[in-house]
């Protein structure tokens, strides 16, 4: 007798917790005030709807936020005992915590993200780099960089839609511990939870100028990267941005760091565990809607074990549910936004025309908002575009054309592309997992696991992935002249 088929009840998550308001301001000098650009409106991508006006910034606004930035740096923050200094990343951190429900639910209305995602994810872990930085404010003398390592001064810094409030982490709480003061433009599309954390900030009583929020679009970012009073530039976001950011700063000696788009290879060889394997590679793409940079878009199977792995890949990712980003039982959530939706179907037609084999899983797409459903390209070469571009989407280019024989073959194959943010590899055998990390031209590699984070561990890319680290002590560096 066959078991009956159960199917979960809705299970959202109350949208009122996120406290939304109608309008959002800049944040400039601890106060918010009007911007002189002109209001955008942020969608929620699970509807197409408008969320909240929000107040852009002028290159005059910019300009305020950098002498403020850089008043609160020379009169305040630089000669702050480290200390001190640690005591308001704590409560930062601790205030995070206190309003996680709030920024969870807000960040999936604003970004697409399941909430089960914002919730047991991205909020923790801001808080924890928040944690983490705390407790270096008062030890840089200690953490390998020389006696007395000096900060910078004003860091412009510029993240992306894909984590919002965890970027925002990534960036401010080093450069705050390392005594800098930040000017932060988020991204058009997700501005909400970086204009809250600027509440936060308040409620912290940070003082006035330590950090500023410029929200805005593409020119504010490159008004903000060109500003004279600039001393650092971080950036997260595309190859193409990041070319850009090296042409306007060359010749400045302005500190750089990079952090730029990725084509993952994730590696399984024949003595790999295929059903935990199946679930870090489900992990790795289509829990986050490939909304993460280094998304392990490529697959590469060991020749003796492709057939199974793909046999279980497609059952296991059939059976995802997708939907309304706050409901607590979805597992894939909406694109971003509708530009990054086209490109999505752009890429997918391209791969169709130059002879990939698609599947698509059979789940139901919701008919409003910005929904793909879950796509595995397979009889992949490494010469399409779908293999060689990044996707930020649920498509997983499998290359069961380019399966391998031997380890050598796997790893000439995953160090096939321009980028080189991370790879994952699963086997056994512990020599196998050393030997090709040490191989591999990527700067994080996973084994038997994905896209696991952790403040004290640095993360960076090599090639057209960007330079430089962040998280850990080595990230720490990026915001001290030493």
């Amino acid at each position: 007798m066959s078991l009956p088929v159960f199917d979960y009840a809705p299970a959202p998550e109350n949208r009122d917790i996120a406290n939304l308001k109608p309008y959002y301001r800049p944040f400039i000098g601890g106060e918010f005030v009007d911007g002189g650009g002109e209001p955008l409106k942020t969608v929620n991508p699970g509807t197409g709807e408008a969320l909240a006006e929000v107040s852009t910034v002028s290159e005059t606004d910019v300009d305020s936020a950098v002498k403020a930035a850089r008043t609160a740096y020379e009169r305040v923050w630089r000669r702050m005992p480290g200390a001190e200094r640690g005591k308001y990343l704590f409560r930062l951190a601790r205030l995070i915590q206190e309003r996680a429900r709030e920024l969870a639910v807000l960040e999936s209305l604003d970004n697409g993200k399941p909430i089960k995602e914002s919730r047991d994810s991205d909020i923790p872990t801001a808080a924890a780099h928040f944690f983490y930085h705390a407790g270096w404010a008062d030890k840089l003398d200690y953490a390998g960089f020389g006696p007395n390592p000096k900060p910078l001064g004003v860091a412009g810094q510029v993240i992306p839609w894909n984590f919002p409030l965890l970027m925002l982490a990534w960036k401010i709480a080093p450069a705050l511990a390392t005594g800098n003061t930040v000017v932060l433009k988020p991204a058009e599309t997700t501005p909400l939870t970086a204009l809250v954390f600027a509440e936060i900030c308040q409620q912290a009583e940070l003082p006035p100028g330590v950090v500023n929020i410029v929200p805005g679009a593409g020119d504010v970012g490159a008004t903000l990267v060109g500003h004279p009073g600039i001393d650092k530039v971080a950036f997260t976001g595309s190859t193409e941005v990041g070319k850009l950011i090296q042409r306007q700063l060359a010749g400045r000696s302005t500190k750089l760091t990079l952090e730029l788009g990725g084509k993952a290879a994730n590696i399984v060889f024949d003595d790999a565990p295929l059903d935990q394997a199946v679930e870090g590679i489900v992990n790795g793409i289509f829990f986050n809607q490939g909304h993460v940079c280094c998304a392990g878009s490529r697959l590469l199977v060991q020749e003796s074990v492709a057939e199974e792995l793909l046999h279980k890949l497609r059952a296991r990712v059939a059976t995802l549910r997708m939907g309304d980003p706050l409901d607590k039982n979805t597992d894939i959530g909406a694109i971003n936004s509708r530009e990054q939706l086209a490109k999505i179907r752009e890429l997918v037609a391209v791969g169709d025309a130059e002879g990939a084999s698609r599947w698509t899983s059979p789940c139901a797409v919701p008919d409003k908002g910005f929904f793909f459903a879950p796509t595995v390209f397979s009889e992949v070469q490494s010469s399409m575009r779908i293999a060689r571009e990044e996707i930020f989407g649920p498509v997983l280019s499998v290359l069961s054309v380019l399966t391998f024989r031997t380890p050598d073959e796997a790893v000439v194959k995953a160090n096939n592309t321009p980028y080189g943010l991370s790879a994952g590899i699963w086997t056994e055998k512990g020599s196998r997992i050393l030997w090709a990390a040490n191989q591999l031209r990527a700067g994080v590699v996973w084994a038997n696991t994905f896209n696991r984070f952790d403040p004290s561990a640095p993360f960076g890319g090599y090639q057209e992935s960007g330079f430089g680290r962040e998280g850990g002590r080595a990230g720490l560096e990026g915001y001290l002249d030493v």
